[in-house]
């Protein structure tokens, strides 16, 4: 076969598809759009178009416009990452995380912003509420253990969440004295919920 007629065979012969492949460029371009815009006003032909794909592809992986937000949110809070935490060096841990700058990362401040509009929607609340729940609160509940661990890994939960809010806002790095005494009473803070 000469180059060219591979060349047209390869050109003919329907591509593979990777379904794995296709899902996550899917849930990847959910989040841009439901960060950007909430998800009232994120739309599916506009998913589909910055994923690369046809819209239909949308509704045969995740059923529809309410699904695919939720497996998106469920894919926002990522793998429990209470497994690495280490009871003993969290608290101090998490302070000096928290009195640092925002991270470059700009899929984490996507996410985090993707997370602040869903709970300021009334569409999207109820959904907000059930994947916190399941993703974040059992895993830090079962990592906090002990009498009352379920209120207690809702101030954690709590303090956490405006901890990140916090350091979104303020953006620079905390300094001297003021990240002195931040480190201090946050590492506190966490050690008296453990």
């Amino acid at each position: 076969m000469t180059d060219a007629a591979a060349l047209e065979h390869d050109r003919l012969a329907p591509r593979r598809r990777d379904a794995g492949a296709t899902a996550s460029a899917i849930l990847e371009a959910a989040k841009g759009q439901f960060a950007r815009l909430g998800y009232d006003h994120a739309g599916l032909r506009d998913i589909a178009a910055e994923a690369g794909v046809d819209v239909a592809l949308i509704k045969r992986y995740f059923g529809g416009k309410e699904a695919l937000f939720t497996e998106a949110l469920k894919a926002s809070f990522g793998s429990d990452r209470t497994r690495e935490w280490d009871p003993a060096t969290f608290p101090r841990e998490i302070a000096l995380l928290m009195a640092g700058p925002v991270p470059a990362d700009e899929s984490r401040t996507q996410s985090f912003q993707f997370l602040l509009r869903a709970a300021t929607s009334p569409t999207t609340a109820p959904l907000l509420n059930l994947a916190v729940q399941e993703r974040f609160l059992e895993p830090i509940r079962a990592w906090i253990g002990g009498e009352d661990a379920q209120a207690r890994a809702r101030v954690f939960a709590a303090m956490f969440i405006g901890l990140l809010v916090e350091r979104l806002i303020r953006g620079d790095a905390l300094a001297g004295r003021e990240r002195e005494v931040f480190v201090a009473r946050v590492a506190e803070a966490f050690e008296a919920l453990l």
